[in-house]
């Protein structure tokens, strides 16, 4: 209850200071859907000039990339870790944090929380509905409980990653530019796995698992029989990741040394 009443201040302080700047809140809300818009398009350019995508029509992409946005918003509203080093090492807040009697990475995260990313997940779950009824596509009674667990399982994936990411530089005050690459590499759980070589097919399955928070469970409610196992498979490698990114992070508290010169 410690950690939820927590939340709730936090939350209710983040509110208020983005309701101060209303413009920039509104802003900041358009130019995300502008950016989804955007790879929207670009999927139907590309059928424009082709019928399928790898034996996959443009709804059924339409369809994942759809549902990609719900886990993916969820990580970016709550796990907002791209300046971590630059503000919490370099600048030494993190040593403000550590002072306090609540978990450091649970600090870090609400301090830079941005709920108004989760406009992207309501934005996935238009463009699935739209994909869905152009299919016809039925859902079972047991479809929604599965659709939750396997967008927490989603973002607990990107969130994994990202804390170990992170936690990199507890181990040293030098800026890295992992996460920019691996925001790249992840843009390619938004598509079929289908379409990609078989190196890069088994790197995003069992190495960097991207297709778990966008095609795997995706394609679950499109009925394609060949993925079923691993799709049902997200909720686990979600919380492996996690409990990997949450171990790494607390073995770098333990030998981080604070700021100084």
């Amino acid at each position: 209850m410690f950690y939820v009443r927590l939340f709730f201040h936090y939350w209710m302080q983040y509110l208020k200071i983005r309701m101060e700047y209303r413009s920039d809140f509104f802003v900041q809300l358009v130019t995300d859907l502008m950016f989804q818009g955007v790879n929207l398009v670009f999927i139907i350019v590309v059928f424009s000039h082709t019928a399928d995508l790898s034996g996959w029509s443009r709804e059924e992409v339409i369809f994942i990339y759809g549902y990609f946005l719900v886990p993916f918003s969820l990580f970016a509203s709550f796990f907002n870790l791209w300046d971590f080093n630059e503000r919490y090492i370099i600048k030494g807040e993190l040593d403000r944090v550590l002072t306090r009697p609540a978990h450091s990475l649970f600090q870090v995260i609400l301090e830079t929380m941005t709920p108004e990313s989760l406009s992207g997940g309501i934005t996935g779950l238009l463009v699935m509905g739209w994909a869905g009824w152009k299919m016809g596509l039925e859902l079972s009674w047991y479809d929604p409980l599965l659709f939750i667990l396997f967008v927490l399982g989603g973002g607990a994936i990107y969130a994994g990653i990202y804390i170990l990411l992170t936690s990199i530089s507890l181990f040293s005050d030098s800026k890295t530019d992992i996460q920019p690459i691996m925001f790249n590499v992840g843009n390619y759980g938004r598509y079929p796995v289908d379409v990609y070589n078989k190196v890069i097919r088994t790197v995003l399955t069992w190495v960097i698992p991207f297709a778990f928070v966008g095609f795997y469970p995706a394609s679950f409610f499109l009925n394609e029989e060949r993925w079923m196992t691993l799709a049902l498979l997200t909720p686990v490698v979600g919380l492996v990741w996690l409990y990997l990114g949450i171990k790494v992070w607390n073995w770098g508290i333990r030998n981080y040394r604070g700021a100084g010169n």
